[in-house]
Formats: C-alpha cells, structure tokens, sequence
C-alpha cells in the first residue's frame, strides 16, 4: 500500500482546484432564490459561529456546495475534497492561529450568498482556498513535508 506524500506543490495545485469548484458551486448558490438564499446564508453563518467556536478547520462539505452545486460538479467535489482535507487534518496544530482570518474569509462569501452577488461569491471562495494553500505552504515550511522521504 502507497500513501501520496504531502508536498508544498501538491496541496498548491490541489487547494486551487477545491477553490474553483466551490467557487462554482458559490456562484450557483448565489442565484437561488431570495428565500432559499437568505436561508442558506443563515445556515452558513451558524456554522462559520462553529468553526470559530471550536478553532477547527474540520467540518462538512459547505452548505453552498450542497446547495448550488449539479450533480457532475458534486462528484468532482466529492473525488478531490478528501485530499485537501489530508492536508488539513495533518497540519491542523499549526493552522489553529489562523481561524479567526478563515472565518473573516467565511463572512465574505456568506455575504456575497446572502446578497445574491454571484460573482462575488465565486471570488471569495476562491480567494479563501488561495490563503488557506498559502497558510498550508507556510505550516509545511515550519513542519517539513510528510511522507516524501
């Protein structure tokens, strides 16, 4: 049995990818109906309050994804995500001091949703996958790569 290293390239390459398919999926989510958004963004913000909470990059698959993602879009999702979660799930001790900037992040999205503002939606969460493969390259950086002997 062979487990994939953990690499400064890899989790670059594989975070922008999660990034652009939330993204879709955000920008989808932001053209539901006002309703339907409103409710989304109240749900999006209950547990953006949790992820603070509890200082964890752990969680479900967002709302958003769930919510305005097709089926072709949701199996991509679901074929990549488990991988980024790797990365997290391995450097979370040193990705704890970053939460509070996550949930900012978090904010903007759920805003963006919230107003309908797709556009915007697709952007932040890209920009959120960005920083979170910028903060992984750093912990990666202070930790050493894992499994690339």
């Amino acid at each position: 049995m062979t487990v994939a290293p953990l690499t400064r390239e890899d989790v670059g390459e594989l975070l922008e990818i999660v990034g652009e398919l939330e993204g879709l999926a955000a920008r989808s989510a932001a053209g539901l109906v006002d309703s339907e958004r409103e409710r989304l963004a109240k749900d999006l913000t209950t547990l953006n309050a949790d992820f603070r909470r509890a200082a964890s990059a752990r969680g479900a698959q967002p709302r958003y994804v769930e919510a305005g993602a097709g089926s072709r879009l949701r199996s991509l999702h679901e074929a990549v995500k488990p991988q980024a979660e790797r990365y997290i799930r391995m450097y979370i001790a040193l990705l704890l001091d970053t939460v509070a900037t996550a949930g900012t992040e978090h904010d903007a999205i759920i805003e963006a949703i919230r107003i309908g503002n797709s556009g915007a939606a697709q952007r932040a969460v890209q920009t959120n996958w960005r920083h979170a493969a910028d903060r992984l390259v750093r912990a990666i950086d202070v930790m050493g790569e894992q499994g690339n002997w």
